[in-house]
């Protein structure tokens, strides 16, 4: 594959960056929310997402009968590298997990009904998979859909949503029937301001919050039910693909690397003696910095065989996207260990805390890739995966 992009990409990117420019906000475009900039909710956060959708460069990829361009994935992962670069929220759940289940498997109700508004910027969604007793093993989710006059009753609990304290819609997974653990599994869309939800906000030991999700007698239309009844897990499935790529961008860890060397370079030092002179320290840095390009390579690497499954909206590449999502939050934790390492006890300041070394960036960081190697799948998951569908090794090895 070529790892350079043409042309008419370049261009693109050129776009973006001018687009960027342009609408600099730095309340919007946060370099202390990491990967999470998605994930905070303000009117100009809103306002920002609204001005990227009137470019139309929400939903490029989907089909033009649903609004899309068609366009190949490669340009919305230079969009959405772009705006991690600039901190600024990213596409989301709605044009990926959400927007490409629904083309593929939802109901024309459904489409018709929540495509626009995605397209539009109009509508903010909380992903529910996790359960107290399921972590990250989806199959085996407990929340109860029992068959009601002309829907479903839902009743049971979920944890770790992210989101669900601001969005306006729940995509969710509940389990329809007892008898086939993955084939009893169905996917429902439900709005958050139901009567029977309860919605309980977790702090995190990173920069977000997630939360606990009550049901309670939550009934739900049958057409809003997506796709078919006992398909949710591989709806779900597929979508986690998507999340695993899209949630943990490239684009941060290449620039707190070169953060990291700028610093080093600028003259940083212990005892009077600069910390750049050391040879332990320049192996690790060395490491680094080629870690970082093979992250580069296996993201790319991603998204041109996702654009060789049918023309880019096929089913995405399910190992590739754990191997990159692997190593790309095991980088990260890496980066902020040796980022602490160097920095010695001030590293430990907070970005809010006098003289803490680059304005405490690295502090935040190592809480946040705590969480990253947890969400869209613990990265315990993510070996499991690779050791079955890539090596072929039994379940029980």
């Amino acid at each position: 594959m070529d790892f350079e992009f043409s042309a008419e990409e370049r261009a693109f990117a050129e776009e973006v960056e001018k687009f960027l420019d342009e609408h600099h906000d730095p309340e919007v475009m946060d370099p202390f929310t990491e990967n999470f900039s998605q994930l905070v909710d303000t009117p100009k956060r809103r306002a920002f997402m609204k001005k990227v959708a009137s470019k139309g460069w929400l939903g490029m990829t989907w089909p033009k009968k649903y609004g899309g361009q068609e366009r190949e994935g490669v340009y919305e992962y230079i969009l959405n590298e772009a705006l991690a670069r600039r901190y600024a929220p990213q596409i989301g759940k709605g044009v990926g997990i959400i927007g490409k289940t629904l083309i593929r498997h939802g109901n024309e109700k459904l489409k018709q009904k929540f495509l626009p508004m995605i397209l539009n910027a109009e509508v903010e969604f909380a992903v529910g998979y996790s359960e107290p007793q399921a972590g990250s093993d989806a199959a085996n989710m407990q929340l109860r859909a029992t068959k009601a006059p002309g829907g479903f009753t839902l009743n049971g609990q979920k944890v770790w949503t992210t989101s669900a304290h601001f969005a306006d819609w729940y995509w969710v997974g509940a389990r329809t029937s007892t008898e086939d653990k993955h084939g009893g599994i169905s996917l429902f869309l439900v709005p958050m301001d139901h009567p029977g939800l309860e919605v309980q906000p977790t702090p995190t030991i990173g920069k977000d919050i997630t939360n606990t999700v009550f049901f309670n007698d939550v009934f739900v239309p049958e057409d809003h039910l997506v796709g078919e009844l006992g398909s949710g897990f591989q709806y779900i499935s597929e979508a986690l693909d998507l999340e695993r790529f899209t949630m943990f961008t490239f684009a941060p860890i290449e620039a707190r690397v070169k953060l990291l060397c700028e610093w080093l370079r600028a003259g940083a030092a212990r005892d009077d003696e600069a910390l750049r002179s050391k040879p332990l320290l320049r192996s690790k840095i060395a490491r680094l910095v080629t870690e970082t390009e093979v992250a580069r390579c296996l993201s790319l690497r991603f998204v041109d065989a996702a654009i060789k499954s049918e023309g880019g909206r096929g089913k995405p590449p399910t190992t590739m996207a754990s191997q990159y999502k692997l190593f790309a939050t095991q980088l990260s934790q890496q980066q902020a260990n040796i980022a602490l390492d160097i920095q010695g006890p001030e590293g430990q300041l907070r970005a809010e805390q006098e003289n803490a070394p680059l304005q405490g960036r690295f502090e935040g960081t190592y809480r946040c890739t705590v969480v990253e190697t947890i969400g869209g799948g613990a990265s315990e998951i993510q070996k499991n995966i690779i050791a079955r569908r890539l090596l072929g090794l039994p379940r029980n090895f």
